[in-house]
């Protein structure tokens, strides 16, 4: 399934157990050796929520959370008759998520999630005196950049940019990814600021390098944006596999997110314990 082309293997983890999912998740995920995707999503049982999430990125290192994943989650319970629920809670390793269902003749048209407060300091996520980062100046090989750390369960590092699409993200992404700043690594999503205010965003994913999509980035962007005057509460996040609406309520203080998912294909593969 995908999200904005982000694409992962997902598996009912109540009918197929993974022993190893970070093994599995290296070698599925291979795109020219395996079955080929961002990472592996197992769909589990729970006692606090609808269902679980666990996520592998594709070296295999756990994520706290995904947007676009936990989309393809609800559409995936809903039309594999996992539930006949609209809203669905999913817990994940940043929280319980709240999933609200578009449903049309019993296929799940788009996906509403509540991801949340954002947080805006971490001192096991950031590297400075309060573990914010809000628009500062650093450098990486001679250049400088300026840059906001926002949480959205995982670490996001926004910088923003005149032109999003001459960035070499291939080059900067890995050394951002691991700049000292980042104890624990970060996604970094480049961004900028169109003539009809949406917001144009390419992303280097912590664990899985470029994507064509990121939830968790997207909304990170939305409030790294709103935070600095550059954006309104509601704002359309552009990013190479498509668009996600975002939305900040001042009422409850949580980012949602609307985004489609869609189902590629299913398959078997044999499991190597």
């Amino acid at each position: 399934m995908h999200g904005l082309g982000n694409d992962y293997i997902y598996v009912n983890s109540s009918l197929y157990p993974i022993k190893n999912p970070s093994a599995a998740s290296v070698k599925w995920s291979n795109r020219h050796k395996g079955i080929g995707a961002d990472g592996l999503v197992l769909i589990g049982k729970s006692t606090v929520a609808d269902f679980s999430m666990r996520i592998f990125n594709a070296d295999g290192s756990e994520a706290m959370m995904c947007g676009n994943a936990s989309r393809c989650i609800g559409k995936f319970v809903y039309e594999n008759a996992l539930t006949r629920k609209n809203e669905i809670s999913l817990e994940t390793l940043s929280g319980i998520k709240r999933l609200m269902l578009d449903v049309s003749n019993n296929k799940v048209k788009s996906v509403s999630v509540d991801m949340g407060t954002p947080s805006f300091s971490n001192p096991q996520q950031v590297a400075t005196t309060d573990g914010s980062f809000h628009e500062k100046e650093f450098e990486v090989n001679g250049t400088t950049y300026y840059g906001t750390y926002i949480c959205m369960g995982n670490p996001h590092l926004v910088i923003w940019v005149e032109d999003v699409e001459s960035v070499p993200l291939q080059d900067i992404g890995p050394l951002l990814e691991s700049h000292p700043l980042f104890p624990e690594k970060t996604n970094v999503e480049f961004a900028e600021i169109k003539p009809d205010g949406n917001i144009r965003m390419r992303v280097w994913e912590r664990g899985s390098g470029i994507t064509q999509a990121c939830g968790t980035g997207a909304c990170a962007t939305a409030v790294a944006a709103l935070s600095s005057n550059k954006a309104n509460n509601e704002v359309r996040i552009v990013m190479d596999g498509g668009y996600l609406s975002v939305f900040w309520d001042d009422t409850d203080k949580h980012i949602y997110m609307k985004g489609s998912a869609e189902k590629v294909f299913d398959g078997t593969i044999e499991l190597e314990e």
